[in-house]
């Protein structure tokens, strides 16, 4: 349930709303906005069966919360959440920011090269994977905690915050020690174990959707990340597996008004992944900012050829640098920037 408080309240009557809730077994969870206080009660609201809490001083109005997922709910949040990943780079405003990197990192000066190729171009934030999750047990599975120290050095040189993912629950200490944004891969979507364990640190959290995931099953495994006490959740849609075979994945774009109808949480769009192919990397970009997307993850990579993982997928720095000239277009257009 939802417990709006009136504008007036008291930090002595919130502790005593949160209390009572803890003492009914519920589990407290306050969101503070610019003119409202509201706690969400998570748990077996029978318990409040006899104890009416809209009797209690500073108590608005108490509502159900009908879906399934409560936190991420647009009945918990009415306003757009802003997840802040370093100092001046706010996900969920009015600018579009864009993730760029090589799919996986291979050598430290070649990172740092692409690093710094992306950001002339305007990205905002480096991608690229130190642990790699593959389909394949023979493919290359990354550098691990090498892979981890190259990005922080090419985040010394070019300032760019990192996002790179976390596979298994044992090493979220570890990336979360070097790492500005913890992505949980599609592969990962309902690795519950995963998902409660990134919930317990206060980084932001990058949640993919999984490859055959609705939008239902996907806000169910933010509901996990954001249950344990993490809200710095960060959506992406990156294609999901139908029976078409032309691409790798169906971009499914009408997932990011749908989901912001339905979730405060802010979402961002990887047109590298849900496509397999480079030539259609820049199109879905444009098409996924004129959607509504508050960010844009894109694979680029100096020698796709030479690749060690996903080069058929990945754009050179020069169709990079053309893409983030397209995409401020249509960010205007729409009241937006790049």
């Amino acid at each position: 349930m939802i417990i709006v408080l009136k504008p007036d309240v008291t930090e002595k009557e919130i502790n005593h709303i949160i209390d009572k809730l803890k003492e009914y077994g519920l589990k407290p969870h306050v969101s503070r906005g610019e003119e409202r206080v509201i706690i969400g009660a998570i748990g077996d609201e029978r318990q409040l069966a006899s104890q009416p809490l809209s009797i209690f001083p500073g108590v608005e109005k108490v509502m159900p919360i009908l879906s399934p997922y409560k936190l991420v709910s647009r009945e918990f949040k009415k306003t757009d959440s802003i997840v802040e990943v370093a100092k001046g780079v706010k996900i969920g405003g009015k600018k579009v920011h864009v993730m760029a990197g090589p799919c996986a990192v291979e050598k430290q000066d070649l990172l740092v090269h692409i690093a710094q190729a992306v950001k002339e171009a305007g990205a905002t934030i480096l991608r690229g994977g130190a642990f790699k999750p593959r389909t394949s047990p023979y493919s290359f599975q990354g550098l691990e905690e090498k892979g981890l120290e190259f990005l922080v050095e090419a985040k010394k040189k070019t300032g760019l915050p990192i996002v790179t993912e976390v596979v298994d629950p044992r090493d979220v200490a570890l990336v979360a020690e070097h790492a500005d944004i913890l992505q949980i891969g599609a592969r990962n979507m309902q690795n519950f174990r995963l998902l409660t364990e990134v919930g317990a640190y206060d980084k932001p959290v990058l949640l993919k959707r999984g490859l055959s995931a609705t939008i239902k099953e996907f806000l169910l495994s933010a509901e996990y990340v954001m249950a344990r006490g993490n809200h710095k959740v960060i959506l992406c849609e990156r294609g999901i597996r139908t029976f078409e075979t032309a691409t790798r994945n169906t971009l499914d774009l009408s997932a990011v008004p749908v989901i912001k109808g339905m979730s405060h949480l802010p979402i961002i769009v990887d047109p590298s992944h849900a496509t397999g192919r480079w030539e259609l990397v820049v199109p879905l970009a444009r098409a996924a900012v004129a959607a509504g997307a508050d960010g844009i993850m894109v694979e680029v990579h100096q020698n796709p050829e030479e690749a060690l993982c996903d080069g058929e997928e990945s754009i050179k720095p020069n169709k990079f640098k053309t893409m983030m000239s397209e995409i401020r277009k249509i960010a205007d257009a729409i009241g937006r920037e790049v």
